[in-house]
């Protein structure tokens, strides 16, 4: 017998999620310019620590940073904030993903760094409150997620734009379960949303002289949202007549990431939101793992970038966070500075990561004390990103 209660229950919070996304994306289409950050003084940087193992690794990149931009900071023109209470412990007392007056916090900035924050899941004892990452991207309209992956010997050179904002991220919590036998959870695709992350990827390609662009979609069988993502990118790839661009399949691009004979013919690629989430972890663990690869939020007016980690709250239990890996949280770093206009500093400190990290390796990060740890790391990385020798070593890396 058909539940007509659940039904129109089930329809009527359908229809707030219509009405909420359909205001979103009018909001969307009279958005601000991109932030000119070389007007700015100073440039605010935001240091988030978050839960776990994420101040121990926080503090070390910090102090990496503070070393490359020192003369910045003392000019006026970047200015390091400390911002508290984006811990679980907080989060789980005021009931809010990200407190109000934290939040305030974070909007003061122009950019923040930000370490891993737990996302409560059921039965692990903390209340049912929305990802944290998921609040701050929606509120700070963070829409493109970008993740490089970079292994020079392999000729691997990967550039992730991930869409942030949409897909079935953007109201995960908000499903219903119809009746005890159905539950439904709604997906999200926009036709401005999708245009701004598809433009933001050709526009990467374009600007740093890349010639192709990877569209990942399922749209042979997800047809009505999986293929207006298609069908915006074949018009936007009109606006690049230098940049060819194909369409392919989340199933088989899983299969040709591990491809060697295929992989290197991969650029840029672009993706609606849990595509993404799926495929730059596995392109992470080519590199080396989760914890080598750094990540990038944008929108237009505020960025944040983090690990793409979690917080390995069994490190802390077990007492091994000092042992926990800054790697990720310093690519991370790296890709602040560029995108804040310090194209030459993150280059720097991105090198030194490859060089310290993948290439010599005098000082080995295992997660626990058989490893060096994570200060002893940082101090490798401050070493090396300020001696001259860093070109040297990194043409010994890549052999070029």
């Amino acid at each position: 017998m058909v539940d007509t209660k659940a039904i129109e229950a089930a329809k009527e919070q359908f229809g707030k999620v219509l009405e909420q996304q359909l205001e979103r994306v009018e909001r969307i289409k009279i958005e601000a310019d991109w932030t000119d950050y070389s007007a700015l003084k100073p440039i605010v940087i935001g240091m988030i620590g978050g839960d776990g193992i994420g101040p121990t690794i926080s503090a070390a990149t910090q102090r990496v940073l503070e070393l490359l931009l020192k003369d910045h900071v003392a000019s006026g023109k970047v200015q390091f904030k400390t911002i508290e209470g984006l811990t679980i412990e907080n989060r789980a007392a005021k009931l809010q993903s990200i407190p109000d007056d934290v939040l305030a916090e974070i909007k003061t900035c122009h950019v923040t760094l930000k370490g891993p924050t737990h996302t409560p899941e059921k039965g692990d004892g903390w209340p049912n409150i929305e990802s944290a990452n998921v609040r701050m991207r929606k509120e700070l309209d963070l829409f493109a997620n970008v993740r490089p992956v970079q292994i020079p010997k392999e000729g691997i050179d990967w550039t992730f734009y991930r869409e942030n904002t949409e897909d079935l991220y953007a109201v995960g919590s908000q499903g219903v379960n119809v009746t005890d036998d159905l539950a439904i959870d709604f997906r999200v695709i926009t036709s401005p949303g999708s245009e701004r992350i598809i433009e933001a990827a050709f526009a990467h390609a374009k600007r740093t002289g890349k010639t192709s662009v990877t569209v990942v979609t399922k749209a042979n069988v997800v047809k009505t949202t999986d293929g207006k993502f298609l069908d915006i990118a074949a018009k936007v790839s009109e606006r690049y007549p230098g940049i060819s661009w194909e369409g392919w399949y989340i199933d088989i691009m899983t299969a040709k990431l591990l491809d060697p004979k295929r992989r290197t013919d991969f650029q840029v690629l672009v993706l609606p939101n849990l595509y993404g989430d799926i495929l730059t972890d596995e392109a992470a663990e080519i590199q080396g793992g989760v914890g080598t690869a750094g990540s990038a939020n944008i929108g237009k007016v505020y960025a944040m970038f983090e690990a793409i980690h979690g917080s390995a709250p069994r490190m802390v239990k077990e007492g091994r966070d000092r042992y926990a890996d800054p790697s990720s949280l310093l690519r991370a770093g790296a890709m602040l500075l560029d995108h804040i206009g310090f194209n030459d500093l993150g280059s720097k400190l991105s090198k030194a990561i490859e060089v310290c990290g993948m290439f010599e390796q005098r000082l080995k990060m295992t997660g626990r004390d058989t490893g060096a740890d994570c200060d002893e790391f940082g101090d490798y990385i401050l070493e090396t990103v300020a001696n001259p020798s860093l070109e040297e070593r990194w043409a010994a890396y890549t052999g070029v």
